[in-house]
């Protein structure tokens, strides 16, 4: 007769065992979801980062080529004026 208390409390802590279990398997399965969106949010920052690197890089080069442009103008011009100086 004693048997029958101790497979009861046996199965009862296997019981607790396996819940806690499945909870620790759910909790483990939300944290992976949360952790694939983050990832998948970040890569999509990331690659947002990467199109405004190359949009300013291609700015950047624009400002340079007309800052050239804007040089030998204004170097013409100096020449121009020498010119008149001189004549």
């Amino acid at each position: 007769m004693f048997a029958v208390p101790q497979e009861t409390d046996s199965l009862t802590g296997l019981e607790e065992r396996i819940q806690r279990a499945v909870q620790l398997v759910a909790r483990l399965r939300q944290e992976k979801e949360a952790a694939v969106a983050e990832i998948a949010q970040a890569r999509g920052e990331a690659a947002e980062a990467r199109a405004e690197v190359d949009r300013l890089t291609e700015e950047v080069q624009n400002l340079h080529a007309e800052r050239k442009q804007v040089r030998n103008r204004i170097e013409r011009l100096l020449g121009q004026i020498d010119e008149l100086n001189a004549g």
